[in-house]
């Protein structure tokens, strides 16, 4: 994963990609390239799995059967989660499964199973809450023994083959000499997974003020990076979901200090070497602070969240580098990750050629080569200087400056300059398509292509671009078409659905559903996501608590109720925002009083570690200050919503219709020719007017 520096070495995995491009050649060819070793991952979908169904290991998949074969055979369990774009998993592989010693001590004395996290969030979730409890930290790859119970015992992430090994042998001694202190200390790990996944609920309590609010704030300020943007640190993640509550916690309070702090850090990932600047997109994260050198993986889901956030810092910033941040990453999107019926794909690797990063960094001699003309220039721009060398005598394509700043210390116009940097960028472009590119993970996963429909839909609302609300549509088109048989599924690969939807697919596409109601202004998608509603409710809610479990069962060894938000938000903190607007477009107060609960009893820890709750602090604004509900009747609607959503305005709700509607926020406007705008607050409506002005001006 993660916390590992990968750049800082690399390892060959080409053996593998070898053996599978391969095995395809002889499926298409007749023939079949034979293997020393397959194991009982060679019949699945996921490409994280396929990379080692040829391993010496006998690997197996998840299947709901395992414990009772491991109780039955009183053998230990290995599961060892990763996923297809995950450099350290690749280097494990290399080093560590594919070796027939390994295998050897491995096959005789544990069942062992491969899980890929993105097909099977909820082991990865269950067994790497156990690897925080015991290590303090987790990452990818995740590997945990367990009991023949399925409580774990030992968890990790990269170890070496020497490391791995002392630990098989030390857990395999230890089982056989004490078992009994073994299962003492799986039931210790496994209560506390209990523990950290009860949520009480809350009736009762009162909302936190605005005064607590901004203390938490305060807190948290105090580990912001002034200069560089993002959390001080050894690494960075960009974390879209905490910049979009501070750009409305900041509107809101009129708190420049953190709309600076979201501009510097929106810059600075621009600038970074975390931005592709030849293609547009951005890597998963930045190993150092400076947003310089990245981890090469390129993920859906961050993706799709920073088009949201730098459409909606654009609507308020109106800074043109944000608005082809977020055009340049679209455009990447649909032509690297689309597949031909709509979706997504879910990852690019970040590796190529067995070294991480190959597809993306210079050596100089090759830059000189491409760029004949203007080279000192494009050197000093995307800082080809010996004190940002890597490894191997490479570089990183980043910026000092933005375009406008550059342009002007070099005695350009923007627009000379503007052409002369396209240039670069095409001839880059065109030599970098020469190489041998990262491979796709073509799986498709819901939740992602979700997100995905937000950020077109942030996207339209901020540029007025039709064909961003055309492929918003079109992408949900693709859900319910593909995803949705009567419930959801979480992914697909090649047309075959794999496991049932999880509560983050559920949450995900109904948020989805609401905001591409909100443009869209067909209620066909306000009524998917309330089905969708009602199906999440019979599915994953929890009743002693009000929350929602990940899965939809309780066949794991704990349940896992997920609030924290992260890389991608929390699916509670999602639904609790979806409860919140469904209530409000459907008068219906019981989705408003359960979202209540779900906020009030979250309140300790967003108050606490805000920076890990921040989309539960996006909803604590809604009680903090004004929510409002902007009904726009008449059939000038899509002008006037237009304009009125062009500029951003946190806690507010619009909506619209051009027709008569029984919906509760329309019912009696509708007036033949006429188009007025109704702002309501707590079921109250001011009086009707006839201009975006003044519906702006009734909000403040």
């Amino acid at each position: 994963m993660g916390y590992f520096q990968s750049y800082k070495k690399t390892y060959l995995f080409a053996v593998t990609m070898l053996f599978l491009s391969l095995a395809a050649w002889g499926q298409n060819h007749g023939t079949e390239k034979k293997h020393p070793f397959t194991n009982g991952l060679i019949h699945e979908t996921s490409s994280y799995l396929l990379e080692h169904a040829h391993n010496p290991v006998n690997w197996q998949p998840w299947d709901e059967t395992i414990l009772k074969e491991a109780e039955e055979l009183n053998k230990l369990i290995i599961v060892s989660v990763g996923y297809s774009s995950c450099h350290w998993c690749h280097v494990m592989a290399k080093e560590t499964f594919e070796d027939e010693e390994v295998a050897k001590l491995m096959n005789a004395n544990f069942i062992n199973i491969k899980v890929d996290r993105e097909e099977r969030p909820d082991i990865d979730q269950l067994y790497m809450t156990a690897v925080q409890l015991i290590k303090g930290q987790g990452g990818w790859p995740l590997n945990v023994i367990l009991l023949p119970n399925g409580k774990p015992l030992y968890g990790g992430t990269y170890h070496t083959k020497d490391q791995w090994m002392s630990i098989l042998h030390k857990i395999t001694e230890l089982f056989t000499q004490n078992p009994e202190k073994l299962y003492e200390f799986g039931d210790t790990i496994t209560d506390g997974i209990s523990s950290l996944n009860f949520m009480s609920p809350e009736d009762s309590a009162d909302f936190a003020s605005s005064v607590q609010l901004n203390e938490s704030i305060i807190k948290w300020k105090n580990s912001w990076d002034t200069i560089w943007g993002g959390t001080k640190g050894p690494e960075k993640f960009m974390l879209p979901e905490n910049l979009t509550f501070l750009l409305d916690y900041g509107l809101l309070f009129k708190d420049d200090i953190t709309l600076e702090h979201v501009t510097t850090t929106l810059d600075n990932i621009l600038l970074g070497g975390i931005h592709d600047h030849i293609e547009g997109g951005f890597y998963r994260y930045s190993t150092d602070p400076y947003w310089k050198v990245p981890h090469f993986e390129k993920m859906l889901y961050d993706n799709a969240q920073l088009v949201s956030i730098f459409s909606k810092a654009y609507s308020v910033f109106k800074k043109e580098s944000y608005k082809n941040a977020a055009i340049r990453t679209l455009s990447f999107l649909e032509s690297k990750m689309k597949n031909q019926d709509g979706g997504f794909f879910a990852t690019i690797d970040a590796d190529s050629n067995g070294k991480e990063g190959a597809f993306y960094i210079w050596s100089e001699q090759e830059l000189k080569k491409v760029i004949t003309k203007n080279y000192d220039l494009f050197a000093t721009y995307f800082n080809i200087d010996k004190k940002n060398e890597i490894e191997g005598g490479n570089y990183i394509l980043h910026l000092s400056k933005n375009d406008h700043e550059f342009a002007k210390e070099h005695g350009l116009s923007l627009a000379d300059f503007t052409k002369l940097r396209n240039q670069w960028i095409n001839t880059l472009k065109v030599q970098r398509d020469l190489r041998n590119a990262p491979r796709i993970d073509r799986k498709i996963i819901t939740s992602w292509n979700a997100l995905m429909i937000t950020g077109y839909v942030d996207a339209y609302r901020a540029f007025g671009t039709k064909k961003y609300l055309v492929e918003a549509q079109k992408t949900m088109d693709f859900v319910k078409t593909k995803m949705y048989t009567g419930t959801l599924s979480h992914s697909m690969v090649n047309n075959n659905l794999n496991t049932n939807g999880f509560i983050e697919d559920y949450a995900f596409v109904i948020h989805a559903a609401l905001n591409l109601y909100s443009v869209s202004l067909d209620e066909k998608d306000l009524y998917f996501a309330q089905k969708l509603t009602t199906q999440t409710n019979s599915l994953f809610l929890d009743e002693e608590s009000s929350f929602y479990r990940y899965t939809d069962h309780t066949k794991h060894i704990a349940k896992i109720i997920k609030t924290d938000d992260g890389v991608i938000p929390s699916p509670n903190s999602i639904m609790a925002l979806n409860l919140l607007k469904l209530g409000h477009l459907l008068y219906n107060t019981d989705f408003m009083e359960q979202s209540d609960r779900m906020l009030k009893a979250m309140q300790p820890q967003l108050l606490t570690h805000l920076e890990s709750y921040s989309v539960w602090g996006s909803l604590l604004l809604k009680k903090t200050h004004p929510y409002y509900e902007v009904a726009i009747v008449g059939n000038n609607v899509n002008t006037m919503m237009r304009n009125l959503t062009a500029n951003y305005t946190p806690n507010t709700l619009v909506i619209g219709t051009r027709n008569k509607s029984e919906l509760p926020l329309f019912e009696g406007r509708f007036i033949e020719n006429e188009t007025y705008i109704y702002v309501c607050q707590n079921s109250t409506c001011q009086l009707p007017v006839s201009t975006v002005e003044e519906a702006l001006q009734q909000m403040h």
